[in-house]
């Protein structure tokens, strides 16, 4: 019975043993056999590995890629102005005994905070370097600094163990203070901008203007240049009628035109007309034949004695007609009144 016990305590204490002396190494990770605090071995494939148990240990290390976010900082680029940028890193424990030796027991919090004064450095380092302007930053030469920056990070980091694969700056921005004044020189660089286009835009608007102005004034005058031929056309043509019609009666003509006189003279509703005693204006009206009148005196009366538009006097009464006075050898004067 006694013997059955010592066996079973002998199993267990196996069991342990063998427990305590085989461990697992993911693919996900890497491993260290510590003996005393001193690296006794590397175990950087997956799969089953043995320690000494109680005496010697494991230590595990992410072998994935880890990320690490800096806090902002202000650089101060060649042209003098101030920026706001953070940064993160991408990067991997390449040598987990080389990280044990530069961290210790501090571990992956310790070593990213190395790694983050040596991004930091480096990147007001590689920004605040000659030739590089904060236009620099803000364009897509921006990618070729944080490549400078990367492989200024990755030979400082090799000391720790770590590989720095990628460097982004995530954020560029302006500090604080210099928010309104940056603020305000984009507004009136605005304003000057739209002021530029304003004053474009009248100058366009003046110069259409001008030019539908000169095509009025080039359509107005032809327009009047043709209206004065078509003008001439109608005198010419009127002019033409009037001497075929004169042409072919004379007589009939020198009556109208001493009717048409007569109706001029006396439009007036108080028409007075003082004439000499032998005028013959009015030898139409007193004639029985009107062709024994003396044509050509009576067709010319009215043209020496009214102008052709018949106007009146400014006190609204007819036209007076005025002809040189008589002597004393004259018998009497003759006068008409409408």
């Amino acid at each position: 019975m006694r013997k059955s016990y010592v066996a079973l305590a002998l199993a267990a204490l196996a069991l342990v043993g063998i427990s305590g002396a085989v461990f697992i190494v993911d693919e996900r990770e890497k491993a260290l056999v510590l003996q005393f605090g001193q690296i006794r071995a590397v175990k950087e494939e997956p799969g089953l590995a043995f320690k000494l148990p109680i005496i010697q240990e494991v230590v595990r290390y992410d072998d994935r890629i880890l990320s690490l976010d800096t806090d902002p900082i202000e650089v101060t680029p060649s042209d003098d102005r101030r920026l706001v940028v953070d940064a993160f890193a991408r990067y991997r424990i390449a040598d987990v005994e080389q990280f044990r030796r530069a961290v210790g027991v501090g571990g992956v919090r310790s070593a990213e905070s190395r790694l983050a004064s040596i991004l930091t450095t480096q990147t007001r380092a590689v920004l605040g370097s000659d030739g590089v302007t904060s236009n620099t930053i803000l364009s897509s030469d921006r990618a070729a600094l944080m490549t400078r920056i990367r492989d200024q990070a990755r030979l400082r980091a090799n000391a720790l163990g770590l590989e720095v694969i990628d460097v982004r700056l995530k954020q560029t921005a302006l500090p604080d203070q210099n928010l309104a004044a940056t603020f305000d020189r984009m507004r009136a660089e605005r304003e000057r901008e739209a002021t530029d286009e304003r004053a474009r835009g009248e100058e366009a608007a003046q110069r259409v203007r001008a030019q539908a102005d000169r095509t009025r004034v080039e359509l107005v005058s032809e327009a009047e240049r043709e209206a004065q031929i078509a003008r001439g056309e109608a005198d010419a043509e009127r002019n033409a009628i009037f001497a075929e019609a004169f042409g072919s009666d004379p007589e009939f003509f020198q009556f109208y035109r001493s009717l048409t006189a007569y109706d001029r003279s006396l439009q007036g509703q108080n028409s007075t007309l003082v004439l000499s005693p032998d005028s013959e204006f009015f030898d139409y009206l007193k004639s029985d034949n009107p062709r024994d009148v003396n044509i050509q005196a009576v067709a010319s009366a009215p043209s020496e004695a009214f102008d052709e538009s018949g106007s009146t006097d400014e006190s609204g009464a007819g036209p007076t007609v005025e002809l040189p006075a008589t002597t004393d050898d004259d018998a009497s004067g003759e006068t008409a009144t409408n």
